[in-house]
């Protein structure tokens, strides 16, 4: 059992109140949007005969803008298959 014992009154439980209330609203509208995003990125994949995967991954890489670092981070690995001989 926990020791925890506060009380929220007044104004604090107000602001608490708003504040779940209104991350409840936006993790709602996050999921619908990952889910449109997520059916969009599967039907453009199969129309371009483009795993959805590598779409999310660009779609990620691009928004972080990071394709500098990955690029550097890819060419690490395959130096590294090169050097042990596990290329294809």
């Amino acid at each position: 059992m926990s020791d925890y014992n506060r009380s929220f009154n007044g104004d604090a439980k107000i602001k608490l109140t708003q504040l779940v209330n209104e991350g409840m609203r936006v993790m709602q509208e996050v999921e619908d949007l990952n889910t449109g995003l997520s059916e969009t990125i599967k039907a453009i994949g199969e129309e371009l005969e483009i795993k959805p995967a590598t779409l999310k991954k660009a779609i990620r890489i691009a928004h972080k803008a990071r394709l500098g670092e990955t690029n550097r981070d890819h060419d690490e690995l395959n130096t590294i298959l090169e050097t042990v001989g596990k290329t294809l």
